[in-house]
């Protein structure tokens, strides 16, 4: 099936396409990625007359945080209220095969026979603590299927901060007494989140000195108007209405458009790099350089992720 047909099948909310969507943008074959790039020409704004419907959500936070449990719960209450959600949940990579390691699958709860339900894992690739060029093109391709798309990171590092580039809303997870914060503080992951999140809050005095710690921080950085909540996987769960609730009210305020644009000129730079490496973007002026130019071209419509990087091989006179 071509990528055109698979973003036709996308378009009509056929959720059924997912896994042959995943198995597409995952090849680096040269077939397959010029399949790739008509499928997400086939899901651009100009193709659906606007943005894709979807609610992207990115989820990161350091490793054992419970971001897996969290999402279990995230999902339930999705489906209670009838949203249908696909979960990318980005492993590490294994040297050998390239594949992802964990296997999320196994460690986010579902029901087996729930069909509004996609979750995949993917590879992080070479990119430690970051997103490979295979997660930004799923997440943009099912956004337009689902009504929900999660990106659950590896939480490794500061090159963390890639999901912020994807996802419409970030919620960062971080654990009662583990020094989160201060690492955050240090590293600058606090500079991204939409939204930060306690877990295991069952565990009562701790849980609400990260609370408080968490909020002075914010305070020392003036983003007073972040949300922190406070959740428990453990049932009965509690504070995931809660969670769903702040983001909803984020995506609300949103300028969807905006950062969705700024998201397709991030994906077509990771592309770029990714095909042409470090001389490629020698060529362009540097990563920061690339950026402002993409910024400056003048369109009356937004440009597909496809003819961003046409333009960037263009201007770096290198070969597609």
């Amino acid at each position: 099936m071509t990528g055109h047909e698979l973003g036709g099948r996308l378009r009509a909310r056929d959720l059924s396409a997912a896994p042959e969507v995943l198995n597409l943008v995952e090849s680096r074959t040269e077939t397959n990625r010029a399949q790739t790039a008509e499928l997400l020409a086939a899901v651009a704004p100009a193709a659906l007359g606007g943005e894709a419907p979807a609610q992207i959500v990115g989820v990161t936070g350091p490793p054992g945080v419970g971001k897996s449990s969290l999402l279990s719960q995230l999902v339930s209450v999705w489906r209670a209220r009838d949203r249908s959600v696909a979960v990318l949940a980005v492993d590490p990579s294994s040297r050998r095969s390239g594949g992802s390691l964990l296997g999320d699958r196994a460690r986010i709860e579902r029901d087996p026979a729930d069909v509004s339900v996609f979750i995949r894992s993917t590879a992080a690739g070479d990119r430690l603590g970051g997103l490979a060029p295979a997660t930004r093109a799923a997440a943009a391709a099912l956004a337009c299927a689902f009504d929900v798309v999660v990106i659950e990171t590896v939480g490794v590092g500061q090159s963390e901060t890639e999901v912020a580039d994807v996802a419409d809303a970030v919620a960062v997870v971080v654990q009662p007494g583990s020094g989160d914060v201060l690492q955050f503080l240090k590293s600058g992951i606090m500079e991204i989140p939409d939204v930060l999140v306690v877990t295991k809050s069952d565990l009562g005095q701790v849980a609400t000195r990260a609370l408080s710690d968490l909020r002075s921080a914010l305070g020392a950085l003036g983003a007073t108007q972040t949300p922190v909540l406070a959740v428990s996987s453990v049932a009965p769960p509690s504070g995931i209405e809660e969670l769903v609730g702040a983001l909803d009210a984020h995506q609300s305020r949103l300028d969807v458009a905006q950062r969705r644009t700024r998201s397709r000129r991030a994906h077509a730079l990771a592309d770029f790099a990714a095909e042409h490496g470090d001389r490629g973007m020698r060529a362009l002026g540097g990563r920061r350089e690339a950026d402002r130019w993409l910024r400056s071209l003048a369109t009356d419509r937004p440009a597909d992720v496809a003819a961003l990087i046409e333009a960037l091989e263009r201007r770096a006179g290198v070969s597609p």
